[in-house]
Formats: C-alpha cells, sequence, structure tokens
C-alpha cells in the first residue's frame, strides 16, 4: 500500500481558483458571496463553461471574472479537449480546480492529479456516477426510499465520482419530498462543503493514504509533522 502522502503545502496567500461550469453557475455564485464576505480566502482569475448558453457565463460576468468557454465537440478526442482546459488553468495560475455542476469528463494531467475537486448532490457511492445528475439525483433517492441524502466533495479522476472523497455533509429526506424540495435542501449542504473543502485544501490539511483522504490537525500542519 502506498504511504500517506499530503496532497499540498499550506498557502500564505488566497487560494487561486478555476470554477468549471456547465449550467446555472450556483456553485460559482456561492463561492463568490463567500470570497466577498471575507468567509473565504480565495480568488476566482477564470471560470471555463462547456457550453456558450451556460446562464453561469452571466453570473462570471457580473463577478467581473473572465470566462472561456471550451466545448468537447470542438475537440477531435478527449485528451485534446483536457489539455486546453488545463492549458487555460496553468496560464492563470490557478492552484485548485472547481467543478460546479460541470458536466463533461476530463483526463487530468499528473500536475494536476490531487488539484481538482468535483461535488456530488449525493452520499457517494450512491446515485453517482455517468447520467446521475442534477434532478435525477434526488429522482433516483426518492424512489429508492433513502432516509438521509447530501453532498459529497472529492477529487476528480478519469471516472465520473469516483475519486478520493474530501467531505461529505448529510440533509434529512421528508415523506413530502420532491426533486425540487430534496435538491435544494442539500444544495444548502453544499453551500458549506464546498468552501469547507477548500479551506482546507488550502491549510495544507489533506493526505492521501491509498484512495482514503484524512484530514490533518491544524497543529500538526503547524508543526509541519
Amino acid at each position: 500500500m502506498p504511504p500517506a502522502r499530503p496532497v499540498a503545502q499550506p498557502l500564505d496567500r488566497p487560494i487561486r481558483l478555476a470554477v468549471l461550469i456547465s449550467g446555472g453557475g450556483t456553485t460559482l455564485a456561492n463561492l463568490a458571496e463567500q470570497i466577498q464576505a471575507g468567509s473565504l480566502s480565495a480568488e476566482i482569475p477564470i471560470v471555463i463553461a462547456s457550453r456558450s448558453d451556460c446562464g453561469g457565463i452571466a453570473k462570471a460576468a457580473a463577478a467581473k471574472i473572465p470566462c472561456a468557454v471550451i466545448r468537447r465537440k470542438d475537440y477531435a478526442s478527449l485528451a485534446e479537449f483536457s489539455q486546453e482546459v488545463f492549458s487555460r488553468c496553468r496560464d492563470a495560475r490557478v492552484d485548485l480546480v472547481i467543478c460546479g455542476g460541470y458536466l463533461s469528463l476530463l483526463q487530468i494531467p499528473p500536475d494536476y492529479q490531487h488539484r481538482v475537486l468535483n461535488i456530488h448532490p449525493s452520499l457517494i457511492p450512491a446515485f453517482c456516477g455517468q447520467g446521475y445528475h442534477g434532478e435525477k439525483v434526488h429522482a433516483a433517492a426518492l424512489e429508492r426510499g433513502v432516509k438521509v441524502s447530501g453532498c459529497t466533495v472529492h477529487f476528480v479522476d478519469d471516472e465520473y465520482d469516483h475519486g478520493p472523497i474530501v467531505v461529505q455533509r448529510t440533509a434529512p429526506v421528508l415523506d413530502d419530498d420532491t426533486p425540487a424540495t430534496l435538491a435544494a435542501r442539500v444544495f444548502a449542504e453544499e453551500c458549506l462543503a464546498y468552501p469547507e473543502a477548500i479551506r482546507l485544501f488550502a491549510a495544507g490539511r489533506l493526505e492521501i493514504e491509498n484512495h482514503r483522504v484524512r484530514v490533518l490537525p491544524e497543529e500538526r500542519v503547524a508543526n509541519g509533522e
């Protein structure tokens, strides 16, 4: 078994984020609000949209964040598409890539291994993988009759919803829930979980052993252990 290894060293400055979007940009808006409120020490130098009609493009413009549209169908291969996405991230000197409702599969290059996070609106490994996104996830949870749902922040690898789990938060499932009401309750937890995961990464408090993420105590990191 590979030894535990730190994911990143602590940063002494605001962490630089690229936010990848495919829809309305609710995750982008949440992060921008938390940065403005001072509860998240971060900068967003670039947003990357997978479609030109993403509602989140307007949110990026309103926040005065440059936004690039990079469509998978414009590239002959997944490798070429992924290369363009990460080239833009390097140009923007991005520390961490944030997938916010991003639906395009990526090939993660070596220099961005364990530097790409995704959030999924269920407790992985439940109701995840290709085809499970948006209200489809919540409809499946209700159909199965689960009593608790929630969200998962995880590192991205070359499979959908598969990489090591960083943070999970739970939300109750009520008897009269619809996919929309459950989605709203889970999203409230997402608004807390994503900034928490980003703060842990920026503080150098994450290490990976095999496929498991461990959160290190603050004092251990402060002592350089």
